[in-house]
């Protein structure tokens, strides 16, 4: 059985006052028995984030790192200071990274591993763009973003990686998939692994992330193939978030 994770994506948003209280909602909320539950504030914030999460159950996860684990690279943070922080998800791959940065399979890759390499579990995310979509490439685009990566690992680290599919046309413009279409997709991922191993297929963690919101998870998270989502804006209102994890269960 896959416990179902939900991350929240605060991209550059949030503020100290919205980690406290992050941090005083969650103790005093019933949430489902087996959920793990993850937020991903910008970097300035994992310290505060560390001691506000302190008596709950959220774990803390990085918005990206660096391949390398130290060096002359200005600006940049690696696993090895993330892991200092408590940290234990790490988003490699986000369409706002490859789009905005110019990082190709081969850096999301780098990044994967550095993420392995010092017990960070990565969450590789892929998705299609609405021109692939609308000319029928969505799972060529997907399954190749995936297939990089995935026949470039060893089989024990196959495992360790969690799979978020975001629509970069349902990125924070309010439009989401349907259940359907994500469905679609999550199923042609776990489809993908079992050409690796069929234990990896069965017990791989496959996330929804595009607009994702407490209206709509419900339904998303329904779907068989759907074990959580990647949570955007819906992740910087306490009230929204808690919703979507309620629906989880």
């Amino acid at each position: 059985m896959r416990t179902p994770l939900i991350a929240g994506n605060w991209k550059m948003n949030g503020s100290a006052s919205l980690v406290e209280d992050f941090g005083r909602a969650f103790p005093r909320t019933v949430l489902p028995a087996s959920l793990d539950v993850v937020i991903l504030p910008p970097f300035p914030y994992l310290d505060m984030a560390q001691r506000a999460f302190a008596d709950t159950s959220l774990e803390l996860g990085a918005q990206t790192l660096n391949p390398l684990h130290s060096g002359a690279r200005t600006g940049e943070v690696s696993g090895q200071m993330l892991r200092e922080f408590g940290v234990r998800y790490a988003l490699v791959g986000h369409s706002e990274r490859r789009q905005l940065y110019r990082e190709n399979d081969e850096a999301v890759h780098d990044r994967l591993l550095a993420a392995l390499s010092v017990d960070i579990t990565p969450i590789l995310c892929v998705g299609e763009s609405l021109e692939e979509r609308d000319a029928g490439h969505t799972m060529e685009v997907v399954l190749g973003q995936v297939g990089y990566v995935m026949a470039r690992l060893e089989p024990e680290q196959r495992p360790r990686v969690v799979i978020a599919y975001e629509p970069v046309w349902a990125i924070g413009t309010g439009r989401t998939a349907t259940p359907g279409q994500a469905q679609e997709v999550m199923a042609g991922i776990r489809k993908y692994q079992a050409s690796f191993d069929r234990g990896l297929a069965a017990g791989m963690r496959l996330l929804y992330g595009g607009s994702m919101n407490a209206n709509n998870a419900a339904e998303l998270l329904a779907q068989p193939d759907i074990d959580g989502g990647l949570v955007g804006g819906a992740s910087l209102k306490v009230d929204d978030f808690l919703a979507i994890c309620q629906s989880a269960g």
